[in-house]
């Protein structure tokens, strides 16, 4: 009965923390199988893994720092498949104030996929917001939160020309129903 309470104060002290990967299964390449990446997770340490479409979307649990989990997860993927992929944690509370955040609630009612949240390894800029304003089109919007940059593409991604993401540093971005989604799981 003591290891029960010992496991169950174990698991207590974890946190749950959303991973993020960059660049994977894109166009054929880079091709990382999401129950792969789940056997490795937990291979490394990491408790209750779940995967969330072929993107690269992690929630997992841990007693570890963001940083100490990115770096963990870039070492294991690159030992795994032979390739190196940034990969971007969060914790779950900080998943919700970012998702909370959102300049754009009423086009994520309306068009969730186009409406795109963009993180990095490092907090985005005032300059990177002004950069990607340039390139928008009429019917774009890019705002900052935080540490995220926001995007609304009135055509869609796919028609733009404006990308995601600052030019420099590591970043990825994920739609609107990814990150609620994401934000159920975290929550569950």
């Amino acid at each position: 009965m003591a290891w029960q309470t010992r496991i169950r104060q174990a698991r207590w002290a974890m946190r749950k923390y959303v991973a993020l990967l960059r660049g994977i299964n894109v166009g054929g390449h880079r091709k990382l199988p999401m129950a792969q990446l789940k056997a490795v997770a937990a291979r490394i340490g990491l408790a209750d893994v779940a995967t969330y479409v072929a993107s690269g979307n992690l929630v997992f649990s841990a007693d570890a720092t963001t940083e100490a989990l990115e770096a963990r997860l870039e070492e294991a993927i690159a030992a795994e498949f032979g390739f190196p992929v940034d990969v971007i944690v969060r914790s779950a509370a900080d998943w919700a104030a970012l998702a909370a955040a959102n300049p754009f609630p009423k086009e994520s009612a309306e068009t969730p996929n186009f409406v795109m949240m963009t993180i990095g390894k490092q907090p985005a800029s005032d300059a990177a917001v002004d950069a990607l304003r340039a390139k928008a089109a009429a019917d774009e919007k890019v705002e900052r939160r935080g540490e995220a940059l926001w995007i609304w593409f009135g055509s869609g991604a796919g028609r733009s020309k404006l990308g995601a993401a600052p030019a420099k540093g590591v970043w990825t971005a994920r739609n609107w129903r990814t990150v609620e989604t994401l934000r159920g799981m975290l929550a569950a």
